[in-house]
């Protein structure tokens, strides 16, 4: 019978045991565990963080506001988080709207130098053929379709650059060419279509007030710029029968 109750008293101590050291783990692992929540919650604060630079910089770029002094920034931002900051919104809206402006006008009047520089050296230039109104064209291949008119529709292809090159728009990349009334585009295709036989290829070289002038078109044409096409005229759509 002793030997029985020694027995049961060594399982009980080590049942205690397990029982503690199993404790003893649990409590150990928690700090590990809480450290391990604290880095993913700064992981993403700092993702958070970088997306919102990332958006804040785009839509700036999109407005056309694209200098900046970033540690000012950083600072009416964490001065507007602790509520010092130094302006109210409404005087910040005003600075901004100011800035663009202001911006805005600069690079439109250093647009239209550049493309008037770029277009007195064009027209020099052997093949180039310059209208009454100032387009300039070339070109590439010679069509033997018809002419269209303002009132047609055209199929065409085209890929549309600024004078330093940069690719703003392109069907010839996308492989799907663009139906549109001749009317409907901007006056310079619109002179140039109505001289284009179908099957013609021509470059073109468009000043700014035949193209989309000071307002620019979204984030890709900034204003007053010098518009460059590759136009190529595949068809006029036949007339709706009435």
């Amino acid at each position: 019978m002793l030997f029985f109750l020694i027995l049961g008293v060594h399982a009980a101590e080590a049942q205690m045991g397990r029982k503690k050291k199993k404790e003893k783990t649990v409590a150990d692992h928690q700090p590990v565990q809480q450290e391990s929540v604290k880095v993913k919650q700064a992981e993403i604060r700092d993702s958070f963080s970088y997306s919102l630079g990332v958006l804040l910089a785009n839509n700036l770029k999109q407005q056309g506001f694209a200098e900046f002094n970033a540690e000012a920034l950083l600072q009416g931002l964490q001065q507007t988080m602790k509520g010092e900051q130094q302006l109210s919104l409404a005087q910040a809206n005003m600075l901004v709207q100011d800035g663009i402006r202001k911006q805005r006008e600069a690079e439109s009047k250093a647009n239209q130098e550049a493309g008037q520089k770029f277009l007195e050296e064009n027209a020099k230039r052997k093949g180039v053929k310059v209208t009454d109104s100032g387009l300039q064209y070339e070109i590439i291949e010679k069509g033997k379709g018809p002419i269209p008119s303002a009132e047609d529709r055209v199929k065409v292809h085209y890929e549309g650059t600024l004078i330093d090159g940069t690719v703003f728009d392109s069907s010839f990349k996308r492989g799907e060419p663009l139906t549109f009334p001749v009317k409907g585009v901007i006056k310079g295709w619109q002179e140039a279509l109505q001289m284009m036989p179908v099957g013609s290829k021509w470059k073109l070289y468009i000043p700014a007030d035949l193209a989309y002038g000071e307002r620019g078109a979204g984030a890709n044409i900034p204003p007053n710029s010098t518009l460059i096409f590759v136009v190529q005229l595949l068809e006029i759509e036949p007339k709706e029968s009435k």
